[in-house]
């Protein structure tokens, strides 16, 4: 909850009450989904914003403000007290950004028999945005027979 994140997106998807996506993009402008600017993960996971409180915290994903089809920086995870920071890179146009809300205390073992807590760890995945076969206004995710797809994406990490 102490790490910085910075996610270069004005829009996310919306979920409904049973965390299916609906299609809507909703401007982050005034929300705590805002990332635009690095903030603590921590600092508005536990606002009063409706769709905080369908997904427990963040699992959304966000439409990343393309400049090109290229590859680019689309987002920063920073830890200040180990000084180590992830930088994303992809040529996708969403990345789903989920803080670890599903978690449960002590029932999960990560190396050397460490149990993981409620919200210890995050995801940021790229691709396409979610549904996106269901939903017209989407980029569409069809693979014609006899095509191929690739995909970049890079974590850069620094310390």
């Amino acid at each position: 909850m102490e790490h910085m994140l910075y996610i270069n997106a004005d829009k996310f998807v919306t979920v409904d009450n049973e965390l299916i996506p609906t299609g809507e993009l909703q401007d982050v402008a005034n929300t705590p989904m805002d990332f635009r600017k690095p903030k603590k993960i921590g600092d508005e996971i536990n606002a009063d914003f409706e769709q905080l409180h369908f997904t427990g915290g963040y699992d959304h994903s966000y439409v990343i403000n393309k400049k090109c089809s290229g590859i680019e920086k689309i987002a920063i995870l920073s830890d200040e007290n180990s000084g180590r920071t992830m930088e994303v890179y992809t040529d996708c146009i969403g990345v789903q950004f989920y803080a670890g809300n599903f978690i449960e205390n002590n029932k999960v073992v990560g190396k050397e028999n460490c149990l993981y807590k409620n919200r210890s760890g995050i995801c940021l995945e790229t691709g396409f945005l979610p549904d996106s076969m269901n939903q017209p206004n989407f980029f569409s995710p069809v693979l014609k027979a006899n095509k191929e797809y690739k995909t970049t994406t890079i974590y850069k990490f620094i310390y």
